[in-house]
């Protein structure tokens, strides 16, 4: 035995040091303090100012103490069940899930391939696809509903996920209203509000507006979160040399600014209702004016939000499995391997926008199954090696010795399923093998793969009764 020693066996990355986090901190007690941020909500408003918060109209100034009071009550893990009240997401530190992105105005259509306006089947199908993959922990709707009137479509988007997946869903909700729709709803399937609450199966998705705003939409819901006690990710997307600093601090500070002061009010409302940090701050691209999801610093700033979340002790939502390309194509694949690689280093616990190709516009399915792929080889990366007694394997490399082989060995046989990674959809033939069995691109072998899961697979049903409840509620709602 070795004493004394340090062994590492995941593997991960740090962005910058625990000095360099407090001086991000600090500077942002500072603009809350004399800045301040604009609040366009009179509940919070009054909840800040009966807390001690300076407030002039709209503006609130935030003392350093009340951030850190929040701070300190805000739970430091989340668990988030599935759809059966199974606990299968411990939002904490050291673990890392992986789901889809939201609320795409186009989508890929996987029999032509042309970008088309999204429907609600298109929200089915990859809920249903969803369910299926391994990789894939938690689903977001990854279409918008847009054949259905606009003042339903995001409650018949969670109608058509709660239905046809039975894992966690990240849901997102135009205002109170539909906010309300959907957790009676997610009540229904719970079995009552104390069961959801016990063990919740979805989290809501709500931004504040970059820069330093809260806009009277986004606070209903936070607050209404808070109150009914369950989780919410309020995150901000601040564009660098747009809505915050052309530079990675400044806009990382003004993006900490505009989570921190929703935590104060979220946590004003009900001390130690679950909040999740977190956000993406992409670049507004100076050549194109776009707003880029495969930029290498949108996906360093996210891995600093990840580790100023553990530096808070909050969990943290982030971003991955997304490209700029408008098509499904070598761009697409790079862009998503790199930043779900980078992402799953830092440790983000929930790591969405799997699937988004046309810096977020375009959802695709294809880019779905690759990015499902691309998890599985990040997950054995990170894992790291192992060393000890039965992996270093001594006593079988003196039994093989120079110039035999380990194929027959039973150490082998008894080993490789743990040690070795095995894609489902990569192609590991050799030329002549890969001729004469598919010929098939993976682009070609992932549509296939979706039309097989979609003509045979099926979630586990609600129940006929569950169901129908549910379709009243987001088809026969009063506005």
């Amino acid at each position: 035995m070795r004493v004394n020693t340090n062994y590492q066996k995941t593997v991960g990355m740090t962005t910058i040091s625990n000095d360099q986090f407090e001086e991000l901190h600090f500077a942002s007690l500072e603009i809350l303090e004399s800045v301040g941020v604009k609040v366009f909500e009179e509940e919070a408003l009054a909840l800040l100012k009966e807390a001690g918060a300076e407030v002039d109209g709209n503006l609130v100034r935030i003392p350093s103490w009340l951030v850190n009071e929040s701070l300190s009550s805000a739970p430091c893990r989340v668990a988030v069940s599935n759809r059966s009240g199974e606990r299968t997401m411990f939002l904490e530190k050291g673990r890392s899930y992986y789901g889809t992105g939201s609320d795409t105005p186009f989508t890929v259509d996987i029999d032509s391939g042309e970008i088309r306006a999204a429907k609600k089947q298109d929200v089915v199908n990859a809920a249903r696809v969803c369910d299926s993959l391994n990789n894939i922990d938690f689903v977001m709707s990854l279409a918008i509903a847009g054949d259905v009137p606009t003042n339903d479509s995001y409650v018949q988007q969670f109608e058509a996920m709660v239905l046809n997946t039975k894992k966690p869903i990240i849901y997102t909700a135009g205002n109170r209203k539909d906010l309300v729709d959907i957790i009676k709803i997610a009540e229904v399937v719970a079995g009552g509000s104390d069961k959801l609450r016990k063990n919740p199966f979805l989290v809501l998705y709500d931004e504040p507006s970059s820069p330093l705003q809260h806009s009277e939409e986004a606070v209903e819901k936070l607050i209404y979160m808070a109150e009914k006690r369950l989780p919410v990710i309020y995150i901000p997307a601040v564009m660098m040399g747009a809505t915050g600093p052309v530079t990675a601090a400044g806009s990382i500070t003004v993006a900490n600014c505009e989570i921190l002061s929703g935590l104060v009010i979220h946590q004003l409302k009900a001390k130690g209702a679950p909040f999740v940090y977190g956000g993406g701050i992409p670049p507004l691209d100076m050549k194109t004016s776009i707003c880029s999801y495969g930029a290498p610093e949108e996906h360093l700033n996210c891995a600093i939000l990840v580790q100023m979340a553990q530096y808070y002790g909050l969990p943290v939502f982030t971003t991955a499995g997304c490209s700029d390309s408008q098509v499904f194509d070598q761009q697409a694949g790079m862009e998503a391997g790199f930043n779900i690689l980078s992402s799953s280093l830092a440790g983000g616990n929930l790591i969405h926008d799997l699937g988004y190709i046309g810096a977020g516009k375009t959802s695709s399915i294809e880019m779905l199954l690759l990015c499902n792929e691309i998890v599985g080889m990040a997950k054995k990366f990170v894992k790291g090696v192992e060393i000890n007694t039965e992996t270093l394997a001594l006593d079988i490399i003196e039994k093989v010795g120079p110039g035999g082989n380990f194929l027959s060995e039973k150490h082998t046989y008894n080993n490789f399923k743990e040690h070795l990674w095995f894609p489902e959809l990569l192609n590991r033939q050799g030329y002549e093998n890969w001729k004469n069995r598919d010929n098939m691109s993976f682009g070609q072998r992932a549509n296939e793969k979706i039309k097989e899961i979609l003509s045979s697979y099926k979630a586990e049903e609600l129940s006929e009764e569950v169901t129908e409840k549910v379709k009243d509620i987001s088809l026969n709602r009063d506005h």
